[in-house]
């Protein structure tokens, strides 16, 4: 008889529970744009944050009312763009993809070193000692913090240096800002001309640390055609509108830090 009572009660608890929730769903109860959650099946999943709002539910909601563009969201494709802004009944517009590039070559196998690092392999700690233990103090550290943060396995150290695979990149930013020494930058995805250096010292002071640094001689912008190089601050620089990738540069440059596939020219 006890037990009997026993589960009445709690079937009536139960029952009462249920029904208060139901209640308070229904006065509770938010309504959801359609929109927010339409955007938000086009977004890829990230969560990277590299759109300034927290995840992809925020950007979501933040194209949903209007806050942030519908082509907002570096991560995704030209293609899921279009998708959202059909969702929001605008357009996209053209929006030519940026990728990752760690602005410099100087690994173990070029670069001199200060002193032999045998602390914490982090590039921030390195970076807090005499600048890191490579001479070059704007070059890359190689430690790997760019490898931890990043979701997508798109970086690797090779001879001490990162090396960002642009086909796994996403634009999502966290590398260039755990970079102690800013040598991460966005470049376009369909550029195929870089100037691997962020070294801005003179050119002897360059030579005396790493051997493909760029040491301003300004060859590259004397032979550009195109006008589509220039040296500033002893660095030279490629203007991505006008490049073409005719590749005179790459070939004059003396100690081979402007980068470029030179097959192109041969295909052309």
């Amino acid at each position: 008889m006890v037990i009997v009572k026993a589960v009445g009660v709690l079937g009536s608890l139960g029952i009462l529970s249920g029904a208060l929730l139901a209640v308070a769903s229904k006065i509770f109860h938010v309504e959801v744009d359609q929109k927010v959650i339409e955007v938000r099946n086009l977004l890829p999943g990230a969560n990277c944050g590299a759109c300034g709002f927290p995840g992809c539910d925020g950007m979501a909601l933040a194209i949903a009312e209007g806050r942030a563009p519908v082509n907002g969201c570096p991560v995704a494709s030209s293609e899921k763009h279009q998708q959202i802004a059909d969702v929001m009944g605008t357009t996209a517009g053209a929006t030519d993809k940026q990728v990752a590039h760690v602005m410099c070559q100087g690994c173990d196998s070029v670069a001199t070193k200060k002193y032999d690092h045998d602390g914490v392999k982090d590039c921030k700690a390195a970076a807090a000692v005499q600048g890191g233990p490579k001479s070059c103090d704007r070059g890359c550290l190689g430690f790997g913090n760019c490898v931890v943060v990043c979701d997508f396995d798109a970086i690797e150290i090779v001879d001490g240096l990162a090396v960002i695979d642009k086909e796994k990149c996403t634009s999502c930013g966290k590398c260039i800002e755990e970079c102690p020494k800013a040598v991460i930058e966005f470049v376009p995805y369909k550029n195929n001309v870089i100037v691997g250096c962020h070294n801005k010292d003179f050119g002897k002071a360059v030579k005396d640390v790493c051997t493909v640094g760029c040491i301003g001689c300004k060859i590259c912008e004397k032979n550009c055609a195109f006008d589509a190089i220039h040296v500033t601050d002893n660095l030279a620089k490629v203007d991505y509108e006008k490049c073409t990738h005719c590749m005179v540069c790459v070939q004059k440059c003396p100690t081979k830090a402007i980068q470029g596939d030179l097959t192109v020219v041969e295909k052309q």
